[in-house]
């Protein structure tokens, strides 16, 4: 049973996601939890108008029960994944690392909550939004700290102290690494499916790496993770029926960071995400050349939407997106097997 937990954790987090929207999508329609859309979006995206957002909690659901189900399964047959927790590292590396989705995504709600019930449309401002996202990175971080985290590894390089010398540059740039990745995630999720695909494809490389490493909790984390993604993808494809908003794309930001310092191999994020990075990058390139000379770098940022705006179709640009992601994570799974 217990080499089939990871599976069992995905299939779960997929029925309980996707059997969720019959139930929560519903609930938000009543509720008129609908989305606005902007006016300076695509203007073909004004019939996305009222479509009901906050359906991350279908995912965040998801991947509790399914681990929560995991453990329960394999405790009951004494399995790898029971007596890994029983390791006070593991433990907390994993408690962690679900701490820092679900508080991730609460501030995500908060966000989603004032633009929708308190009609502002930008939410909680930059710096409200950047404290909060900080302050949950830098308490991540103590944990790991405290559980007893004092090695990175590098691939070609080895594992570097992190605790002494000039492996303590290691900690401010892990906490801007974990603030910038979680939005880049958020940034990322502008077009149907394509948040929940990307990260559906990033889960499935993180559970591999952790398989060939036999970091069992790692792997159902990363199983229950691409579950809850496939399962709203049911619900989230084109024509989407439900927006995740803020609250499941910061919970998928945060769940990518969690896994990939679960593996102790953060930097391996920068390639199995390498299409967060560049959304987030094509943000910051556009605003910097338009100060700079006062037109625009892309049609329009994040790059998902120059790619609307010059003629490609939403699932032509969610089949783009996802065959860069796939790309950037069989460089992960090479450079963390032979590295």
């Amino acid at each position: 049973m217990d080499r089939y937990i990871s599976i069992i954790a995905a299939v779960i987090s997929f029925a309980v996601t996707a059997l969720l929207g019959y139930i929560v999508i519903p609930f938000l329609h009543n509720l008129k939890f609908g989305q606005t859309i902007l006016d300076i979006g695509p203007k073909w995206h004004k019939n996305k108008q009222g479509t009901p957002t906050m359906g991350g909690i279908m995912m965040i659901l998801g991947v509790l029960v399914s681990i929560a189900i995991a453990f329960s399964v394999s405790f009951g047959t004494d399995g790898k994944f029971s007596n890994e927790l029983k390791d006070s590292y593991r433990l907390s590396v994993m408690i962690a690392g679900l701490g820092l989705a679900f508080c991730m995504s609460a501030i995500g709600f908060i966000d989603d909550y004032i633009k929708v019930v308190k009609k502002r449309n930008l939410g909680l401002t930059a710096k409200q939004k950047t404290f909060m996202q900080l302050a949950v990175s830098a308490g991540y971080l103590v944990c790991l700290n405290l559980a007893g985290m004092n090695t990175t590894y590098i691939p070609f390089i080895g594992d570097v102290n992190i605790v002494s010398g000039v492996g303590l540059v290691f900690w401010p740039i892990a906490l801007f690494f974990i603030y910038g990745f979680t939005n880049a995630v958020n940034l990322t999720d502008g077009l149907d499916g394509l948040a929940s695909t990307v990260t559906l494809v990033v889960a499935c490389a993180f559970m591999l790496v952790a398989g060939r490493f036999n970091i069992i909790s790692i792997n159902v984390m990363s199983a229950a993770l691409a579950g809850a993604c496939a399962g709203f993808i049911v619900w989230n494809a084109k024509p989407a029926k439900v927006f995740m908003g803020d609250t499941g794309s910061m919970f998928l930001g945060g769940m990518v960071v969690a896994l990939s310092f679960g593996i102790n191999r953060p930097i391996l994020l920068i390639f199995s995400g390498c299409l967060y990075f560049i959304e987030a990058l094509s943000v910051i390139l556009q605003v910097a050349y338009y100060k700079k000379t006062k037109k625009r770098l892309f049609k329009m940022a994040p790059l998902h939407h120059h790619f609307e705006m010059s003629g490609y179709s939403e699932q032509k640009v969610v089949l783009l997106f996802s065959g860069i992601t796939f790309v950037g994570c069989l460089i992960m799974f090479i450079f963390a097997i032979f590295g």
